[in-house]
């Protein structure tokens, strides 16, 4: 878990967005986290859908 951390570069591996490139903006738990995409747009993701980079 340690490799969830604020501006950390990660891949979406589920959903609408699998494939894209993200990064963590905020923790919001320890299942959920914020990330913004490559258009700025911010969102709440599943810490099971990302892959760190």
């Amino acid at each position: 878990m340690s490799s969830i951390q604020v501006g950390r570069k990660c891949i979406k591996t589920k959903g609408r967005k699998a494939g894209q490139t993200v990064t963590i903006t905020k923790l919001i738990d320890r299942n959920l986290v914020e990330i913004t995409d490559s258009k700025g747009k911010a969102k709440k993701c599943n810490v099971m859908h990302l892959e760190p980079i």
